[in-house]
């Protein structure tokens, strides 16, 4: 088996060493967390709030245990992940479920278009991607405004217990992981990829980057895995504010323009009754009648506005 480098994390060598470990990759995952993830996948499953007619992405889904969980509330989940050989084995697990959908997908470049999902969200499978600052902008893009993207991520554990998981992530896990999987190495890949992992305040800087909104998290068993959870903005819902806005502005020049008319007819009677006295009395009482009706029309005018702007 190919070993991944956990630094350059090639998306080809991940997904080739993921293809050779599918069928018994989630028996290994509750073995080595004694039953831990079974809660962490709960909690998941709780900060997506899945509901009936909801369009969900479960990235880097693997088998499908994820997404089935999500598909239990009535959500359709699309199951996406780069290994074929995780996909394959989902499919198999999952027939005759017709809320999920497995689709291969590169979570840097994910084949969806914009505001395809309701919610998205990604478990342990983040830290294996290559560049997961892009991924995180594709989650946000595939997501409708004012959705929800959830992260489920190992990170850094509590001072209280680091030294321990350490010991037992680098000495036990990999040997443990051998004997049940025959592929050792690939579990001292995943224990590399988790020890160069940031910590909670830094994947939740790296989203507020992303363009998410009220980021937050909390830690899961002492921090050994962390909830990242952040909203897409509501970009779309205030668009059509603006633009009424902006519309609204250009007719409350034309009523500045005419209260600015008045003043000037004003001047231009004085003008005349110095040029002609006997001419400017005659007409000075008729022009009088004129005016008084226009103003009674542009006093109704706004009345008749501000009944259509109710």
């Amino acid at each position: 088996m190919t070993r991944p480098d956990a630094v350059t994390k090639s998306s080809s060598d991940v997904s080739a060493m993921f293809d050779e470990i599918p069928h018994r990759y989630d028996l290994m995952n509750d073995v080595l967390t004694v039953g831990i993830t079974r809660l962490w996948r709960i909690a998941t499953v709780r900060a997506v709030a899945p509901r009936k007619g909801m369009r969900i992405l479960d990235l880097a889904a693997g088998t499908g245990t994820s997404s089935a969980a999500l598909a239990e509330q009535g959500a359709h989940v699309v199951a996406a992940d780069f290994s074929n050989g995780m996909l394959d084995e989902g499919r198999k697990r999952q027939a005759g479920n017709t809320r999920i959908e497995f689709v291969w997908a590169d979570a840097t470049e994910l084949p969806f278009e914009d505001n395809s999902f309701d919610a998205a969200t990604i478990s342990f499978g983040l830290r294996n991607v290559d560049r997961p600052q892009v991924a995180l902008a594709e989650m946000l893009r595939v997501t409708k405004p004012g959705g929800r993207v959830v992260i489920c991520e190992f990170s850094t554990p509590a001072a209280a217990i680091r030294a321990p998981y350490t010991w037992y992530s680098r000495q036990v896990l990999p040997r443990v992981a051998g004997l049940v999987t025959g592929s050792k190495q690939a579990y001292e890949y995943l224990n590399e990829t988790i020890e160069q992992w940031p910590d909670q305040p830094t994947l939740a800087r790296w989203m507020r980057e992303a363009g998410f909104e009220r980021v937050a998290y909390r830690n899961l068993t002492a921090g050994i895995a962390a909830l990242h959870r952040g909203f897409v903005p509501a970009k779309a819902a205030a668009a059509p504010a603006h633009e009424e806005q902006a519309s609204a502005k250009p007719e409350a020049k034309p009523a500045a323009a005419k209260k600015s008319a008045k003043p000037a007819a004003a001047k231009s009677v004085p003008a005349k009754q110095a040029e002609k006295k006997p001419a400017a009395k005659a007409p000075a009482k008729p022009a009088a009648k004129p005016t008084a009706k226009p103003a009674a029309k542009p006093a109704a005018q706004p009345a008749t506005k501000a009944k259509d702007n109710g």
